[in-house]
């Protein structure tokens, strides 16, 4: 996580399995993750101007999980997160079978989970992860 940019933390930890929350806690969504389209299928679907790799590949790469929307909210509560930046979120089949995923930022002191299409990619937006060890 931190070869990217990230800056792992602990944030919680899991009773029942025992197994302690590292999330990405860096100001701004990692510079080294930026520019990805949201998964493979929506990288495929760009028929040109493709970005490297995609938020799903690369977390699969590094071990990582995307945040889910209720860990992204979660993490908001810590600190102000992603002020300039917006951060790729695990988004809902039914969303994902439409063509769409979902991302969060926070704005106007106040924290927003919007969408784009899954093939779009932006120089401002990367994704947090999270580890469970």
């Amino acid at each position: 996580m931190e070869r990217t940019g990230g800056e792992p933390d602990v944030v919680g930890h899991d009773k029942e399995s025992g197994e302690f929350v590292f999330v990405d806690c860096s100001a701004e969504t990692p510079k080294g993750r930026v520019s990805v389209c949201y998964d493979r299928e929506g990288l495929e679907s760009r028929k040109e101007h493709r970005p490297k790799t995609t938020a799903m590949d690369m977390a699969a790469a590094m071990g990582i999980e995307l945040l889910t929307e209720e860990e992204y909210f979660a993490l908001q509560k810590l600190g102000e997160f992603d002020t300039k930046t917006s951060s790729w979120l695990q988004t809902p089949a039914d969303i994902r079978e439409l063509g769409g995923a979902i991302y969060g930022d926070r704005r106007y002191g106040r924290v927003f989970v919007g969408h784009n299409g899954a093939q779009s990619y932006y120089s401002a937006r990367a994704f947090r992860g999270a580890l469970r060890v």
